[in-house]
Formats: C-alpha cells, sequence, structure tokens
C-alpha cells in the first residue's frame, strides 16, 4: 500500500511515517502542497494523508487537484483545525475522513485501514482464500490454521494479489506498488517472492498467465 503523508511538521512528520512503515505501507512524505502535487503526477498512491495548513500550496487546494484527478484515492484530513466548519469544509470538498491533532495513530491506523477496506468493498481487514487467510491488519498469515512466516516482500506481494483477488495483475503494476513507480526494480525479485509464497501456501495460490501477470484465483 502506497500512502502520501502531506505534512510540513517535521516531528509529526517523522512519528506518522515511522508507525505507517511498522504497519507495513509504504509512505513517501512531501512537507508542502506544490511538492505533493509534483508526486501524484509520478506515482500512484492508494491514500492521502492530508494537512491543511501547508506552505507553498495550501492543503484545500491540493484536495480540489486530487479531486480533478481521473482516478479516486481516498483522502484523510489530519489537521489542528478543529472547529466543526472546517469538518463541514473539508468533507464538503471531497475529504473522506477528518482527524484532529494530536493525532492517536492507532486510531489513525484504524481509519486508514477502514478506507481501504472501503475502497476493496471489504468489511473485514481477513481475507479468506481457500484455505489461506491473510490478516491485513495484523499482517499474519496462516495456511490450514496455522500462521506461515513470510518476508516483508513476500507478504506485501500476496496482499497485493490478495486484495485484488480475481484479476490478473502485471509485473509492471506489481513492481509500481512494490518500488515507488517501478524505478530500481529487478523483474527477477518478483519471480523469486512469487516462488517462495506458492511454496510456503501452495503451488496453485498464485497462478501466472503470459502476457497477463499473476493472480490468485477466488
Amino acid at each position: 500500500m502506497q500512502i502520501l503523508l502531506v505534512e510540513d511538521h517535521d516531528l509529526l512528520g517523522v512519528a506518522m511515517k515511522s508507525a505507517l512503515e511498522q504497519d507495513g505501507y509504504d509512505v513517501r512524505w512531501c512537507r508542502d502542497g506544490e511538492a505533493a502535487a509534483s508526486a501524484l503526477t509520478q506515482a500512484r498512491f492508494d491514500l492521502v494523508l492530508l494537512d491543511l495548513g501547508l506552505p507553498v500550496l495550501s492543503g484545500e487546494e491540493l484536495l480540489r487537484q486530487v479531486r480533478r484527478q481521473s482516478v479516486y484515492i481516498p483522502v484523510i484530513i489530519v489537521t489542528a483545525r478543529d472547529h466543526p466548519r472546517h469538518r463541514v469544509a473539508g468533507l464538503d470538498a471531497g475529504a473522506d475522513d477528518f482527524v484532529v491533532k494530536p493525532v492517536d495513530l492507532a486510531e489513525l491506523a484504524a481509519r486508514i485501514r477502514a478506507q481501504i477496506r472501503r475502497q476493496d468493498g471489504r468489511l473485514s481487514d481477513i481475507l479468506a482464500l481457500g484455505n489461506v487467510e491473510i490478516d491485513l491488519a495484523g499482517r499474519v498469515v496462516r495456511r490450514d490454521g496455522r500462521p506461515v512466516h513470510l518476508t516483508a516482500k513476500e507478504f506485501k506481494l500476496a496482499a497485493l494479489l490478495a486484495r485484488r483477488a480475481g484479476r490478473f495483475v502485471s509485473q509492471s503494476d506489481l513492481a509500481d506498488e512494490l518500488y515507488d513507480g517501478g524505478r530500481d526494480y529487478d523483474s527477477n525479485t518478483i519471480e523469486v517472492a512469487i516462488s517462495a509464497i506458492r511454496r510456503k501456501l501452495g503451488a496453485d495460490f498464485v497462478i501466472t498467465a503470459r502476457g497477463l501477470g499473476y493472480t490468485i484465483p477466488k
């Protein structure tokens, strides 16, 4: 999962980025609205965490730019502005959620998971695929009820494919998700990780089709 964090407060930005990365997200941190607008043209993000009081380009203007894009991206406003009119204005401008600082990082993580579930059309953080369960929140994988250890990269690949179960995902799309826009990636690394996932979760857990990519059958 790729998250764009737009926050100009250094200490809070460091804390949020660290907490999100510990939860398994890939985080790109921008300290002003103009840098964030540029980042949105360079990579695909699954969610945006947006401060309102930003230098160069305001959070409100950045939100309007995000909503003018053809691709929908969930946006959670994270701000010190706590008056009800700010909440109303932010939600009416297109934000999906509104969190007031100081931020409780555990609550923020839960709100992020809720947005991702909604985007995927899911009711739970646990994906059941045959005899395999992938707990996206707990970062636990079970096969036949027994925990299976996956490396960080293997878990990211398995979770990404599981969220899109029944649809083929090309190797280039996997690279975009795993390597910040596909830069500096080795196709062999993805193939090795897929092979490890099959060895641990079953030979038929991930299907490969030439010219289409990889899929986990529903």
